[in-house]
Order: structure tokens, then sequence, then C-alpha cells
């Protein structure tokens, strides 16, 4: 109830210092006041659905288990718990970085499509093993085909994956390329972005899936356009080593 009478205060004075920026705007005192309302717009929108109280809730089986072996379970069983969201699930194929590689390749919000385009590109990643697999010959050469597409899809992400990047810094009015760490996180969207981006350079008459299939096996062996452009980017910074120094400026 406090923060509902909270948030209406925030409206009404922004409602206010709107209005006063139009009428101030004529005498030019009205930048102090845009100001103003951007601090005050900003706080409301740190606000979230549910208070800083209610704890997240714990989906996966084996989590559970851990906390229910471990002494934390008393402190949080009368605790307020947060709804699971919609792709919090206790599947055994639940794969947070196949989620993630599906939001990245989402536009305009239409994750079906996104979803139906990784499901064929990994149906594609399977065909291509399989008839790798049935074209070899001795039982070693089939010993070493991998068959199982997400295994293949975190071996193309990893092989892609940079530890490094550039970033521009100005200096005496020369504007330097300092290479800098990244952290995984972002190594790991750069990653994913390559893989997409290098699917996307394609012929009109081939389909996107096909393409990205044959892209995620060959960065699984260190082969393609993505991890030519990881290594490309190393190259830069390898020639850029010396403005690293910059990086604490």
């Amino acid at each position: 109830m406090l923060q509902i009478v909270a948030i209406r205060r925030m409206v009404n004075l922004c409602l206010f210092v709107t209005s006063s920026t139009k009428l101030l705007n004529n005498y030019g005192l009205a930048r102090s006041i845009n100001n103003f309302r951007y601090y005050f717009t900003n706080l409301k929108r740190g606000y979230s659905v549910f208070p800083s109280n209610y704890i997240r809730p714990v989906y996966n089986k084996e989590e559970q288990e851990t906390l229910f072996q471990s002494d934390e379970v008393k402190k949080i069983i009368h605790e307020q718990i947060k709804p699971a969201l919609a792709t919090d699930t206790c599947s055994e194929f639940y794969d947070k970085r196949v989620l993630k590689f599906i939001n990245t390749l989402m536009k305009n919000g239409n994750k079906k499509l996104a979803t139906m385009l990784v499901m064929k590109t990994f149906e594609g990643v399977k065909r291509i093993q399989l008839e790798r697999y049935h074209k070899a010959t001795t039982s070693e050469a089939k010993a070493e085909i991998e068959l199982d597409p997400f295994v293949i899809f975190h071996r193309a992400v990893d092989n892609c994956i940079p530890i490094l990047q550039l970033t521009n810094c100005s200096k005496g009015g020369i504007t330097y390329q300092v290479p800098i760490p990244i952290t995984p996180l972002k190594a790991q969207h750069k990653s994913m972005l390559w893989l997409i981006q290098a699917a996307n350079e394609k012929d009109s008459h081939l389909r996107f899936y096909d393409v990205l299939a044959k892209e995620l096996v060959a960065a699984s062996q260190n082969q393609g356009r993505a991890v030519k452009w990881k290594q490309e980017l190393y190259k830069k910074c390898q020639a850029n080593r010396a403005y690293a120094h910059f990086r604490w400026m």
C-alpha cells in the first residue's frame, strides 16, 4: 500500500515538472527541470512488480534436493517466493544457453519463429553428422563423430568465444583502439552474434537454418567464418597491444 502511494506521488510530481518545464522553456530555465524530471522518471522505473524481500524460485530438481539437505530450507520456508518465468522448467532438455541463443536470434518478439529456426538447425546438424557417420568406414572414425546436436552447439559457441575486445579511447585528440578483457556474458553474446551473422551472409536460394547448421558444424571443428572473425579480432588486438595501458585512463 505504501509503495502504491509513493508511486502516485512520483507520477503527480512528474506531471507537475512537465507542466513547469513548458512554462519555463521560454525563459531558458528548463534545463535544470529536465534533469530533475529525468532523475524521478528513472527512479520510478526502478520499481519491480514484486518487492525486494521476495526470493527467487528454485525449479531445478537438483537444486531442490541440495536445498532440502541443508539447513537453508528452514530459513526460507515461510518466505514469499516470486512466480517462475514461462521459460523456467525442470525438463531434462532445458538448456539455458540454447534459450539465450533463441532470444539472440529473435526479432520483433517473434519467439515462436526463432524457436522453430533453432530446432530445424539442430535437425540439420543431426542429418549432417549422420551422413558423415554412415560414410565412415572404420569403427574408430565413427566413434570420433559426435551425433548430439546440443554438444556440437556448445562446442561451436565455445570455439567462437573471444577473450579480448577493442574499445575506443581518445587521448590528445587521437582515438585509439585499446584491447581490453571482455566479460563472459558479453563474450558469449558476441559468439552467438557471429554465428548468426555468418548464417545471414548466404545466397538467396539457401535456407537460413541449413546454412546455420553447416556453420555450427564448422565452428565445432574450429573452422568457418565465425571462428575466422574471432581470429581477426585477436590480430587487431595484437597489433594494438601498445595502447593497452590506455584502458586505465
